[in-house]
């Protein structure tokens, strides 16, 4: 099984088609990330409550480190 590259840097066009064909075709974290060979489930997972709080323009913004 292939991993994602780590540390890569994901397109927000990207990150929002993993989300909507994840909820679409009902697919895990487990399964999202084989499928478009994402490095972690765990992005996913942020991705996906970005996108269910701030909608699909929030996974344009960057974010790095932590945010107090």
């Amino acid at each position: 099984m292939l991993k994602g590259i780590p540390n890569k840097r994901y397109m927000p066009e990207f990150k929002v088609m993993v989300v909507e064909t994840m909820r679409k075709e009902k697919l895990s974290y487990c399964e999202a990330v084989r499928q478009f060979e994402v490095s972690d489930h765990k992005s996913v997972a942020v991705w996906e409550r970005i996108y269910l709080t701030e909608d699909p323009e929030g996974l344009a913004v960057e974010r790095r480190g932590r945010t107090d």
